[in-house]
């Protein structure tokens, strides 16, 4: 059994033009150290993240304490919504979530997004066998990546998610085999 644990980043204040760059909210922050707290115990040997800033800082208390580098994985970053004029922000993402091939002018198809972040779990599940491994990652394209496995994982599911929350995925040959939410909010 192979073991991912999926970690969505804690609140980071939107700023425009610095999707990659920007950091943790101070609310963010101490939501990372409770990440940190949750999966100190569960025998984490990896931890692999999306290069932006918000994703590694969520999981970058853990890998101080457990002494483990994040190996940064450009695949793994969120999906580019694109310029979605004439839409809200969730209007966007739902249209997004029911067609997977449908892109906004500069973004990207659900099916485009989860095609190159599953490719990279693939990577990862083959790389980590039999271990347990923590994703920084984003929402969307860890809807993306579930949804791969299991249909149930869509636009709702994004929905409910919250900043940061963290699922343990359980893997076996490859396939999904169990799911749990670990986070809880304080």
């Amino acid at each position: 059994m192979t073991t991912f644990y999926f970690v969505r980043h804690a609140e980071s204040p939107f700023i425009h033009g610095k999707e990659r760059s920007r950091g943790l909210s101070t609310e963010g922050s101490l939501a990372a150290v409770r990440v940190k707290d949750v999966l100190l115990g569960e025998g984490i040997d990896a931890i692999i993240s999306s290069p932006y800033k918000r994703a590694k800082d969520t999981v970058q208390p853990l890998a101080d304490a457990l002494g483990l580098p994040i190996t940064e994985q450009e695949d793994l970053r969120e999906r580019k919504v694109g310029d979605f004029q004439g839409h809200s922000f969730l209007d966007a993402k739902k249209i997004l979530f029911q067609d997977p091939t449908i892109s906004f002018p500069g973004g990207e198809s659900s099916k485009s997004a989860q095609s190159r972040a599953v490719q990279v779990l693939k990577e990862i599940l083959n790389k980590h066998i039999g271990k347990s491994v923590v994703i920084g990652t984003h929402g969307d394209i860890m809807t993306l990546m579930l949804q791969h496995y299991d249909q149930r994982f869509d636009y709702h599911f994004w929905l409910g998610t919250t900043l940061p929350d963290i699922y343990r995925a359980e893997f076996e040959e490859g396939r999904l085999m169990n799911i749990a939410r670990l986070w809880n909010e304080p």
